[in-house]
């Protein structure tokens, strides 16, 4: 192990700042034989143990009570107090199981929620390797303290915040806080203060991976003062945003409350004093008109609507862990996404090879050894080109991961890198196991950040020896002084030419490796450094990516045509991003912000620039979380995907925070409301366009309700009003409200897709529930409905009918009215007078028959009489009744046809939208 000489104190340490290790750095001259343990000890009584700490907790009495403090809750255990009063135990018993089932879904899922930080915690080394009085120990990772000497080897998670003194070697996996594919090399170099995450050569974090190497390094963070502690702060502190359907449900309901209250309150005043009604008739007709306005069933349908979009999710690997974040799907505007692993496919690909004549593209992404090599965009065979094959033989020999694998799914075991090497051999037409075979290593030089290259010595079975080295492009030219011609020559090297080549790949955001060689003789049996300095022959440049999904690619252009602004958040560095954005299409891809120039704006210049550009690169945990909330002050609803726990702040702080199931780790996957289990952007898509649809039949679901209550309402004011008696009893409103009224709502959460559902604007985070679309439609709707009952009941006793016998049929009434109302509602804009319109889904034609045999028992069940008063209707008034359901859709059809041609037919182009004018899914996007 190489040993160097221990950093000044003079604070240049990006993470000597702002920490409260101070002993650990005054430690330093006494540093090769560790702490004793009785100063150990000490100061693991200042600092504390390596934990992170436990954030504070409600208890799951107060958790499950506030799952209760919600105005629509409220509402509800005023309807179910209402039925109670009224006898009627069973409807009372319904409403309150509703409340119940709604609080234990709230407490189940605030529990997962919680669940984060401790995922964050539990990512800490549980055993650490230190130097402690001169003698090697293992203990638990929680006793580490600052000062502490701390020994690293490959496979290790390292147990605090290290400041490297030794590195041989030293590769960190430092995804988990940066996003970044390759495994960083370490030095003991000291870096400045402001240098992004990724680039502190010097420094190991709490909660990475050693890939590999050897190193030791002084702890100077543990517990909290960590930057996954910090992270892990991050998250506690972030606010949580609420989905915009629960905003304005909630928003509803106080307009809802407030209105029933009030209007009731009016009735009962104007009762007493004008029309000269009895107290005690008029409170139970109040008591009507209240239970007759509260849509009882709403939340049940709320909660079955979206847990039928979860199903519909999982079907499509989309695991949603808080309901109402399948809607807010439907109203995202901006997707921020992580780049590793979510657009790309974490998985490193040679993309570009230059030799001393070409440069040849390599086509396939991943491991899988499926591609072929082109110049020019004109497809080559290998075989024409030799060098080529010398090259990938090189790359092959000088490598020590392993490729295993079958079809499309191929792993690496071994250096991300080296598995991208193997895979370009592959795809040259080697094989793999023969050529190592052919030509075992029989030493090497590893790979160190010293000197940045490895190298291998290889003897074949016919007596030849030869040197393959693979590292950094300037360092291999510096020790070369040949290249290989195609004719398999050699010739002097031309450092000009191959800096122009490495420039020309390093534009495409690739990172460029350099591949030389050697003969040397069939005696030589150890390999040392001065057989590699200077006589080198240069077989060529690769240029390595981790590239995009192709399926991502398609699915951004999706987001972009439903007017969704698809922008990278990554910690990698500028070009790379830049290079994936392009491949992606993502809208502006040609300006790249850096984390640092975050740092330098105010927050009206950030909401700008957050705004117009779409990738972001060397980006912080802050700096996720200060963009997530850059945009949402703009107005935009923000999805926000990652894997890393550098991405659980953001994830949390979003709308909708999404984890990749697969790739990404326990701290993500807690901290967002949706998983993927494919770790496919493109699944964020098809997720879009559920949550589009789960809030389509949300909204036909309450344009449906609605004017069945009010229909209901206006029927008994005007009863009141007129000082006639109540066409309906409050006890046969509760009948239809939470039998026929729910069971057929409830078929339209079964609802398909509307065509054209992914290529429209996403709808404004501020659009009410009660739009003026759906305030016309409530209205319009409840007059025919208020119409059909009070008329049908009114006719009934004209023609003879007792008051019971004319109640029974204004109630069958309603309900046709509805069956008849739910084929119009099924399509919104399009005409319902078609074969698909009359059959719909198997859920409607199955609610149906239940709501008609149970209308057909409520009519002329003899025990039924004597809950709701019913009396038996003959043939001819059941053929009245179903002649007024015609007529209403009939009536509404027409009116769909008059809009159509006065607005253009869609619900949200009527005069007065959200913002007052209307937006196509190109200028929403661009103003997102």
């Amino acid at each position: 192990m190489s040993k160097r000489n221990p950093p000044s104190r003079s604070g240049s340490d990006a993470t000597w700042h702002d920490r409260p290790a101070v002993e650990a750095m005054e430690s330093l001259e006494a540093v090769a034989d560790g702490l004793t343990d009785a100063e150990a000890e000490r100061r693991r009584g200042r600092y504390g143990p390596n934990r992170l700490p436990e954030p504070r907790r409600r208890g799951p009495l107060i958790r499950f009570l506030r799952q209760f403090h919600n105005l629509l809750i409220y509402v509800l255990l005023a309807a179910g107090a209402i039925t109670a009063l009224l006898g009627h135990l069973v409807d009372t018993f319904v409403i309150l199981a509703v409340v119940v089932v709604n609080a234990v879904i709230g407490f189940v899922q605030e529990g997962k929620a919680e669940q984060a930080l401790k995922a964050i915690r539990d990512m800490l080394a549980p055993k650490a390797t230190v130097l402690r009085a001169g003698r090697r120990r293992t203990i638990p990772g929680e006793e580490i303290v600052p000062g502490d000497l701390v020994i690293l080897e490959a496979g290790d998670r390292v147990p605090a915040d290290l400041r490297l003194l030794e590195v041989r070697g030293l590769r960190v996996q430092e995804a988990v806080l940066t996003g970044e594919s390759l495994a960083v090399e370490k030095a003991t170099d000291a870096v400045a203060r402001d240098v992004p995450l990724g680039d502190r050569r010097s420094l190991a974090f709490s909660g990475t991976l050693v890939a590999a190497g050897q190193g030791r390094g002084l702890a100077v963070a543990t517990g909290a003062a960590t930057e996954i502690g910090r992270i892990s702060s991050l998250i506690a502190e972030v606010r949580t945003t609420t989905t915009p359907l629960i905003r304005q449900m909630a928003i509803f309901a106080k307009w809802l409350t407030g209105f029933v209250l009030l209007f009731s309150a009016l009735i009962l005043v104007f009762g007493l004093t004008v029309a000269d009604y009895g107290f005690s008739e008029l409170f139970m007709a109040v008591v009507g008109l209240s239970v007759a306005a509260i849509p009882e069933g709403l939340p049940a349908i709320l909660t079955v609507t979206l847990a039928i979009g979860v199903q519909g999710m999982a079907r499509r690997n989309a695991i949603v862990r808080r309901l109402p974040a399948i809607e807010a799907l439907g109203s995202v505007s901006v997707i921020c996404s992580d780049k590793t692993g979510t657009l790309t496919k974490n998985e490193m690909t040679v993309a570009s090879v230059a030799t001393a004549q070409r440069l040849f593209t390599v086509s396939g992404s991943g491991y899988a050894p499926h591609g072929g090599f082109s110049d020019s965009g004109r497809d080559i065979a290998v075989a024409d080109f030799p060098l080529l094959t010398d090259l990938a033989k090189g790359a092959l020999l000088c490598s020590e991961a392993e490729l295993h694998g079958e079809g499309d799914t191929w792993t690496v075991v071994g250096d991300p890198m080296e598995g991208a090497l193997l895979t370009l051999a592959s795809k040259a037409g080697l094989d793999l196991d023969f050529e190592r075979r052919a030509r075992p290593q029989t030493d090497s030089i590893p790979f160190d950040s010293q000197h940045r290259f490895m190298a291998s010595l290889h003897h074949d079975h016919e007596g030849n020896a030869a040197i393959f080295v693979k590292g950094a492009p300037e360092r291999l030219l510096q020790m070369s002084r040949h290249q290989r011609h195609e004719d398999g020559t050699a010739e002097a090297l031309n450092r000009g030419y191959w800096h122009e080549q490495a420039e020309a790949i390093a534009a495409r955001g690739q990172r460029v490796l350099a591949i030389a060689s050697k003969a040397t003789h069939t005696e030589h049996g150890e390999l040392l450094f001065a057989d590699v300095e200077g006589d080198l022959t240069l077989l060529g440049l690769v240029g390595l990516i981790d590239p995009p999904r192709e399926e991502a690619i398609a699915a951004v252009a999706e987001c972009r045509a439903a007017g969704i602004r698809v922008k990278m958040i990554t910690g990698d560095h500028a070009g790379t991003a830049a290079a994936v954005a392009r491949q992606l299409g993502l809208q502006n891809s040609s300006e790249v912000l850096e984390g640092a120039e975050i740092d330098g704006l105010e927050p009206e210049e950030l909401r700008r620039r957050a705004r117009e550009v779409d990738v972001f690169a060397r980006t912080s945990p802050e700096h996720k979380l200060r963009l997530v909330e850059a945009l949402q002050e703009g107005g935009a609803v923000v999805a926000m995907t990652g894997d890393g726990v550098n991405d659980a702040p953001a994830l949390k702080r979003a709308d909708v925070g999404i984890a990749m199931g697969g790739k990404g780790t326990e701290a993500a996957k807690e901290a967002a409301e949706i998983v993927l289990a494919d770790d496919n952007f493109a699944t964020i898509a098809a997720a879009v366009k559920a949550g589009r649809t789960v809030y389509d039949n949300l909204k036909k679901a309450i344009v449906f309700l609605l004017p069945v209550n009010g229909g209901e309402s206006l029927s008994l004011v005007a009863a009141i009003l007129l000082g006639l008696t109540l066409p309906i009893t409050p006890v046969q409103i509760l009948w239809v409200n939470m039998v026929s009224s729910v069971l057929l709502a409830m078929t339209l959460a079964f609802e398909p897709s509307e065509p054209g559902v992914m290529r429209r604007a996403p709808r404004p985070a501020s659009e009410p529930i009660l739009s003026r679309f759906v305030l016309w439609r409530v209205g319009f709707v409840s007059l025919l409905f208020s119409a059909g009952i009070f008329g049908k009941f009114t006719l009934a006793q004209a023609q003879g009918a007792s008051v019971e016998e004319a109640r029974t049929i204004a109630v069958n009434t309603l309900v046709v009215m509805e069956i008849f109302y739910l084929f119009s509602v099924r399509y919104l804009d399009a005409s319902s007078l078609s074969l698909r319109g009359f059959f719909g889904t198997r859920s409607v034609l199955i609610a149906i028959a239940a709501v008609t045999a149970l209308q057909f028992l409520f009519t002329y069940a003899p025990f039924m009489e004597a809950f709701f008063a019913t009396r038996p209707l003959s043939l001819l008034q059941g053929l009245q009744v179903f002649v007024v359901g015609v007529a209403v859709l009939l009536v509404l059809e027409l009116e769909k046809r008059v809009r159509a041609a006065l607005f253009g037919g869609r619900t949200q182009n009527l005069p007065g939208g959200p913002d007052g004018s209307t937006l196509s899914p190109r200028n929403a996007s661009s103003q997102s």
